[in-house]
């Protein structure tokens, strides 16, 4: 058996365009859409990611703009910018590239972005709303795996959901959005015991652990669907993610693929959170 791939470029492509009639039903009303990113430092991958973003708030037809920092910017300046632009009326969206330079607080910073203009999802309150369903922002990443399994009509109520890694970003999240669909959860970390026995007991795998190609195919059950959220460099340049795909492709039923998997998803939902944002701002929330 051979897995099917999960296509994340093709799937985000036309989740992008409901998005894209959602931003056009606003612009109609004469409301454009926002989002600020703020860039600190150099960091060629941090780079790559901010132009991706933007490039998708282009496709989408939203408002973007860049605020590029010097890597010595002090924290204060740093957030008077996020007070400027938590005022700003053209701006719903703030997003900070993590990471951040050592001499910077990331808590702090942002929890200096307002709530509701918090699209990646990683202020207190939404991270603590999220444990009731209650978020005003899903993180993206974790969104855009849910979104994912759905458009790939993968049932998620009953499954047994096992996810590797523990990070606040994906593998916490990811775990309480699989339980708030009816999935039993098992979250393993560094320190688990015997991984195999946790993960072959999966029907839903997700890896989320920054270790290239630690999942073998000894580690999946038969007809798994499989998300694989890392991605790695490795020595060769060649770019990989947590699980070793071509093993794992010959037990698994649907796999993502690194890159081209998790990644044009996450970037996709950050669209559609600015979107949402805009529409709870100028009150234009769709009803159906």
């Amino acid at each position: 058996m051979s897995a099917t791939l999960i296509d994340g470029k093709a799937i985000s492509i036309a989740v992008r365009q409901e998005w894209k009639e959602r931003a056009d039903n606003l612009k109609a009303k004469g409301v454009l859409p926002g989002l600020a990113v703020i860039i600190v430092g150099d960091n060629p991958a941090s780079k790559l990611y901010v132009n991706n973003k933007i490039k998708a708030c282009h496709e989408v037809g939203l408002h973007s703009e860049v605020h590029d920092l010097p890597e010595d910017v002090s924290e204060k300046m740093l957030l008077k910018l996020i007070e400027e632009l938590n005022e700003a009326k053209k701006i719903n969206g703030i997003l900070v590239q993590l990471p951040l330079p050592k001499h910077i607080d990331d808590s702090k910073v942002l929890e200096a972005i307002k709530q509701d203009k918090d699209v990646d999802g990683f202020h207190l309150y939404n991270v603590g709303a999220l444990m009731t369903g209650n978020t005003v922002f899903p993180p993206c990443t974790p969104f855009g795996v849910m979104r994912m399994l759905s458009y790939c009509k993968v049932p998620i109520a009953g499954q047994n959901a096992v996810i590797v890694g523990r990070s606040n970003i994906v593998g916490k999240p990811m775990a309480i959005m699989l339980l708030q669909e009816d999935a039993t959860v098992t979250i393993c970390t560094s320190k688990t015991k015997e991984l195999e026995k946790h993960t072959t007991n999966a029907d839903i795998l997700v890896v989320a652990t920054g270790r290239p190609e630690m999942i073998k195919a000894e580690h999946v059950k038969p007809g798994a669907v499989v998300i694989d959220v890392g991605i790695n460099r490795l020595e060769s340049g060649k770019l990989v993610g947590d699980v070793d795909f071509d093993d794992v492709k010959e037990v698994a039923s649907l796999i993502t693929p690194v890159p081209g998997g998790v990644g044009p998803m996450t970037i996709t939902m950050l669209v559609a959170n600015t979107v949402m944002a805009a529409e709870r701002d100028s009150g234009n929330v769709p009803t159906d």
